[in-house]
């Protein structure tokens, strides 16, 4: 097994996780079996209870290297075959309190799995202050300074930027940070993250791990890496557009949708569509705003209004509920494109218990008491316009993250007017996937389909939505469910 361990400093947010995704990509691309862990440096803290404005992608273990090495031979490939390569993104800016501990024990790891089976490549920035326009290397040489200290020498510095690093720039970080040149790999801003992987290409990265981790792998043209450029070239030439109302609790910060909002992205580019979101506060289109803060209210109805279609993305608590349920009758009235990405929580004491906590739930215990993880769906319909997107499955698997469902005891009274429960679990009690008759596209899914969103391989339910909101969605059907090669 090889290991790959992605840091950061500087700042926080500075594109570990593309970096990561990127490296993965590119090996992937060379027939390799590649898994992926995130870390993030929290310790003795349930971070699933954190809200996204707190933490964007909540993770914890225990007894790290263990867990490293069990969790990097889990497969991830349909094969069932055993990773070669195991990507690592350490959350947090070295020199963080909170990242300490994680940074001693890869300090350890390293001995563990032997040098030539790991490597670090510590990410950086290079800023370029407008008052002079010089990029500054100072920042980069100070973080792997205080990273060296702490017992790791990254073998790769990538290095991220405004506009590309000049070469005496290059040779400066090569000097002062005990690296080659080579090893200086420049990711400036550029048009869509999707080039990420092909600048790394085009500065040697496979070439270096293959002398580095001594991993086998042919150099001839790869068909992957092929159709992540003409993917690319693609996503800068978009004309037509569509827009989408993302209607949510944590709409003041992008971040704490990124999953929804990268899946609505694949989509898009799939069919050839620049996307607007149009980011909705769903407390702002409660009848209370209206008297409270009348401005912000009717902006929030304008951008529904204007939406192509209306996407209901996960929340816990109360706050926002009537919310999103005005926005979703709203869609349901106007025959827009909807699609619900897990349930809420209601009132406790509600007389109508529509959504219900699972019996297995304890009440007053909010931490790892959740339905994680893949679970099963079963079709029950043929008709099913989710089931056609998924390519006809009988089945699909996805994953959750809920603590409540639909009370199963209303199922029927649903059905008579018009929902279809059309998924369910293995023993038929949790109701997974509904459709609403005589509607363009109205779906709402128990699970995260947005997890399993691939740039090539866009998650079903957001395609569907997205399909529907450009007016394609009949005729992708009648296709038999095939794009045409436009």
């Amino acid at each position: 097994m090889k290991y790959i361990l992605v840091t950061g400093g500087v700042i926080s947010g500075i594109g570990k996780g593309i970096i990561a995704s990127s490296v993965g990509t590119i090996l992937k691309s060379c027939g390799l079996h590649v898994t992926a862990i995130k870390i993030d440096p929290y310790i003795n803290i349930d971070a699933g209870t954190f809200s996204p404005y707190e933490h964007v992608v909540p993770h914890i273990t225990d007894a790290i290297q263990e867990w490293v090495m069990r969790q990097a031979k889990v497969s991830v490939d349909d094969d069932g075959i055993e990773p070669e390569v195991c990507v690592i993104e350490l959350g947090g800016t070295v020199g963080d309190i909170e990242s300490m501990p994680f940074i001693e024990a890869f300090r350890q790891f390293q001995f563990k799995v032997k040098r030539e089976n790991f490597c670090n490549i510590h990410v950086s920035l290079v800023p370029q202050p407008n008052s002079t326009g010089e990029q500054k290397t100072k920042p980069t040489q100070n973080s792997v300074r205080e990273l060296r200290g702490l017992g790791l020498s990254p073998d790769l510095i990538v290095c991220r930027c405004s506009t590309p690093l000049d070469t005496a720039v290059k040779e400066k970080i090569s000097m002062f940070c005990h690296v080659e040149p080579e090893q200086v790999i420049c990711i400036h801003d550029v048009s869509s993250i999707y080039r990420v992987p092909l600048l790394l290409e085009d500065q040697g990265m496979v070439d270096y791990f293959c002398r580095r981790l001594d991993l086998p792998i042919e150099m001839r043209p790869r068909k992957m890496l092929t159709k992540w450029k003409e993917m690319s070239d693609r996503s800068d030439r978009l004309l037509e557009q569509t827009s989408i109302a993302l209607v949510g609790k944590y709409t003041k910060l992008s971040d704490s949708y990124a999953s929804v909002i990268k899946a609505l992205e694949h989509s898009a580019l799939a069919i050839n569509y620049k996307l607007e979101v149009k980011y909705i506060d769903s407390a702002d289109l409660e009848p209370a705003a209206l008297q409270e803060e009348p401005v912000k209210y009717h902006e929030a109805w304008q951008k529904l209004c204007s939406a192509d279609g209306v996407l209901v993305p996960g929340g816990f608590g109360v706050r926002g509920t009537e919310g999103k349920i005005q926005a979703i009758n709203w869609a349901r009235r106007q025959k827009k494109p909807f699609l619900d990405a897990n349930s809420t929580e209601f009132d406790p004491e509600t007389k109508h218990p529509v959504v219900i906590e699972m019996p297995e739930h304890n009440p007053g215990q909010l931490g790892g008491t959740m339905r994680l993880g893949k679970r099963r769906t079963l079709f029950k319909s043929t008709s099913s316009v989710l089931r056609k997107l998924y390519g006809d499955a009988e089945y699909v698997d996805e994953r959750h993250r809920h603590r409540f469902e639909v009370n199963p005891e209303l199922k029927q009274h649903f059905e008579d007017r018009g929902f279809r429960f059309v998924g369910q679990d293995l023993e038929g009690e949790r109701m997974e996937i509904i459709e609403l008759e005589d509607h363009p596209y109205f779906v709402g899914v128990q699970y995260h389909p947005e997890f399993t969103s691939r740039p090539i391989k866009p998650s079903p339910p957001y395609f569907g939505l997205l399909l529907a909101a450009s007016g394609k969605l009949q005729n992708y059907l009648q296709k038999g469910c095939r794009l045409s090669p436009r």
